[in-house]
């Protein structure tokens, strides 16, 4: 295969974009996910957790990303073994986050790393990066954290498999084994023969107090009260310790050489401080196993009880069938046919990684920690915090589609949340938690939305809660911001992101508007509905962008559009992409560029201009033109044609997205940046699918290009949508005609009420567009300035 000569192909993007003519989309290169694949698998076998572990490694859709010192953004997600939103996961670690700089966020794993230095079961919020405590088995001698003891591990031999991961640790001759149910995680070690086969365990740097009890049992309480299943563990060892002891830092501000002495104590089982842990040893047979189950939970009894619960013996084998299992049984609700090998490794995996949060923290009846770290008893399954600003965009829209009841509890865990706090919870930036509501309530999912409706319309009003400049924002319509008296480009990451937070804001007020209209509360509704305008406040016609103003109301200058301002009037992101971050008002939008003609050539001109900028933005990774598909800001622009009267542009592009940033490493794992609990993955699974939640507080789906030949999505209700790709290939991507259930369908969107008592969609592909198709003004989706 001539890699170069298709590459050089799928840069001629602006062709397609200006011509329409069709040109064959960039071939997928061969790679580990590709090389692996075998026809007749099933999802469970597709379902690679490695995707996404990976960072991508061609510069031309990297961009100019990372700034000197750092790696470039994988998609962060970790390989370990889990149930469907667990907050347990069994997984590796090969990044010692304690000893590094930050970047992104906190994560256990990053595929290239070649040490492994332990594996952790629970115990961390989101990422996984605040997991504890780690345990790794060391045969022979061993080091104590935050050195570790490091071993080599052979990539040909790590595995990962949903509800399973292996990987064989050469520096100790020991193969690891993880799996996991609900609330427990069980680690199975395969010793060489030893004297001197240890197990250690231990806290990171805040530390706690560590217990032996026995010889076979070691508990803890972390002195860290975020962990979200308790702060407690109990790890039961099948086999009893033949020696033990405990370490920690020694307590002080002795420095020595490095960080200070460490301090071991043979024989103790009692210990507490920073890095404490403990160190407990066996002699082991060629091929012996030993085995470690563990729990946490608020207190030692809930830990206990849930080790007896759900791991009663030491059956591995039955614990990890069981959690592929439930995960063969989520994944198979949605079946594909056609495509490639490569695609279908894509699509399970991106779906696997899409069900990542939010986590289930107590079931019914069980306790729990609030957000006040007052002890409770869940009235109902309660989940931890949605990241609104990532999974809010689409993540949230494939669980409204997949489990409805789980939404249902979801949205009741954060009205949960809002009572505690006095505010609805916000994630990062914007006030986005209306999208999970009004995107449920359009579908159909039973909900006491007036409740929820009290706090997001606080959130919204109350410039003393969550949203920032709020008192700005509703005095003047828009949000100013400061210029700095140095180079505002990255890594400059101060600022109010003004201008991104008006769009944001003024996005969240035409949900609340629809919110407001259906509780019957008129004011609200023309209130919030007159807010949901503001976006054009920060719209400057002169240049055609988005623009941060001043406290006075001047435009900031000077001002590059291609600048990827971190913080500085935009938010993670040039003044090219925040221009689309109106989703709710495509049309509005349309008219301030100047119509169908000029939106669709500014359009062009940003998924075709270089990507060249002065400043680094760490975030700003998988580029096609300007366009950043590895953030979330303007994820939802190759749609946008099909409000522009040119569906087939939007058909071309999300092929070409899809080819480009997804897995086109050389280890085939790679995402275009983070995944952000599962955002990234969902546009995958979404877009491959043909379809893709725009304004995911509507109940529109926008449509693309669908990659399979034949899908089919059980829907949680019990009915199933399907789509059906005739003559579909990777060089016919543009849809030709379409129907629903049988009737021409020449709309390049549907609603969920189109679909939701079960409905079969047929798509005819071609390799040229058909301009006819869905390009006709009355065909375009809704936008505010353009009702239905």
């Amino acid at each position: 295969m001539d890699i170069d000569r298709n590459w050089n192909r799928a840069r001629k993007l602006g062709a397609i974009l200006a011509s329409g003519v069709a040109i064959l989309p960039f071939m997928l290169a061969l790679s580990p996910v590709a090389a692996q694949q075998k026809s007749g698998q099933s999802p469970i076998d597709l379902a690679d957790p490695l995707v996404g572990t990976a960072a991508l490694d061609d510069p031309a859709v990297i961009g100019n990303a990372p700034p000197p010192g750092e790696p470039v953004y994988s998609g962060q997600t970790s390989p370990g073994a889990l149930l469907p939103h667990g907050s347990v996961a069994a997984a590796p670690v090969n990044n010692n986050i304690e000893l590094q700089y930050p970047n992104g966020v906190p994560v256990p794993y990053y595929y290239t790393n070649p040490t492994m230095i332990g594996f952790t079961g629970g115990g961390g919020p989101t990422y996984g990066g605040n997991a504890e405590p780690f345990i790794m088995p060391v045969v022979g001698d061993w080091s104590p954290p935050p050195a570790y003891s490091h071993s080599y591990y052979d990539k040909s031999r790590e595995k990962a498999q949903p509800g399973y991961y292996s990987v064989y640790l050469d520096s100790f001759r020991t193969q690891a084994e993880l799996t996991a149910t609900r609330w427990a995680s069980v680690m199975r070690f395969t010793f060489p023969a030893s004297e001197r086969s240890n197990i250690i365990v231990n806290f990171p740097r805040h530390g706690g107090s560590v217990e032996v009890v026995g010889d076979r049992i070691v508990r803890g309480k972390s002195n860290d009260s975020h962990s979200v299943d308790g702060a407690f563990f109990v790890a039961e060892f099948s086999k009893p310790f033949t020696a033990l002891g405990t370490f920690r830092k020694s307590p002080g501000d002795d420095e020595g050489w490095g960080i200070g002495n460490s301090e071991v104590k043979p024989g103790a089982r009692e210990i507490s401080g920073s890095y404490s842990g403990s160190y407990v040893s066996f002699r082991t047979k060629a091929g012996e196993q030993v085995l470690v189950k563990m729990a946490h939970g608020t207190s030692y009894e809930q830990a206990q009880q849930r080790l007896a619960d759900e791991v009663p013996g030491w059956d591995f084998d039955g614990v990890h069938a069981a959690a592929q299992g439930q995960w063969a049984q989520l994944l198979g609700r949605v079946r594909v046919s056609g495509g490639t090998d490569k695609q279908r490794k894509l699509f399970y995996s991106t779906l696997y990684q899409s069900f990542a949060s939010p986590r289930l923290i107590a079931a019914k009846g069980e306790k729990f920690a609030d957000t006040n770290g007052k002890v409770q008893v869940a009235t109902h399954d309660r989940y931890g915090p949605v990241p609104f600003w990532d999974t809010g965009r689409n993540q949230i829209v494939l669980l409204e589609l997949m489990e409805p009841e789980d939404v249902r509890n979801i949205m009741a865990s954060e009205l949960a949340m809002a009572r505690e706090k006095g505010y609805m919870n916000t994630s990062f930036h914007g006030d986005n938690a209306v999208f999970l509501y009004l995107g449920a309530w359009e579908r159909g999912i039973e909900f006491d939305y007036e409740a929820a409706y009290e706090f997001m319309r606080k959130n919204a009003t109350d410039p003393g809660g969550p949203r920032g400049y709020l008192a700005e924002y509703m005095k003047q319509g828009w949000i100013s911001d400061i210029v700095p008296d140095h180079n505002p480009s990255p890594p400059y990451a101060g600022g109010k992101a003004g201008a991104a937070k008006t769009l944001e804001y003024a996005w969240d007020d035409y949900a609340l508007a629809l919110y407001a209209k259906k509780l019957g509360k008129d004011a609200d509704y023309r209130m919030f509905l007159k807010r949901a305008g503001n976006y054009a406040n920060v719209f400057d016609k002169s240049i055609g962008f988005i623009r941060g103003r001043t406290a006075d109301g001047k435009w900031i200058a000077p001002f590059d559009p291609a600048e990827p301002y971190y913080n500085f009037m935009m938010k993670e992101a040039s003044g090219w992409s925040t221009l689309w971050l109106a989703p709710h008002d495509v049309q509005g939008l349309i008219d301030l560029i100047g119509g169908r003609d000029a939106f669709n050539a500014k359009l062009d001109e940003f998924f075709t201009k270089p990507y060249d900028p002065a400043g680094i933005c760490r975030d700003c990774t998988g580029v096609i033109g300007q366009y950043v598909h590895g953030n979330q800001p303007d994820q939802q622009a190759p749609y946008y044609y099909n409000w522009s009267g040119q569906p087939w542009k939007t058909q071309a592009l999300v092929r070409q997205i899809l080819d480009r940033t997804y897995g086109s490493d050389a280890a085939g794992y790679g995402y275009p940046g983070m995944d952000d609990q599962g955002a990234t993955s969902s546009w995958y699974a979404l877009s491959a699918l043909g379809f893709y939640p725009v304004d995911p507080s509507s109940q529109d789906y926008i449509i693309g290009s669908p990659v399979f030949d034949d899908a089919s999505l059980d829907m949680g209700n019990g009915k199933t949508l399907r789509i059906v790709a005739k003559n579909n290939s990777a060089t016919n991507v543009y849809i030709q005609s379409a129907t629903l259930n049988g009737k021409r369908w020449n709309k390049p969107w549907f609603r969920h009420d189109d679909v939701k008592d079960g409905a079969t969609f047929v798509f005819t592909m071609g390799a040229r567009p058909n301009k006819a198709w869905g390009s006709a003004p009355d065909a375009a989706p809704p936008s505010m300035s353009r009702k239905r």
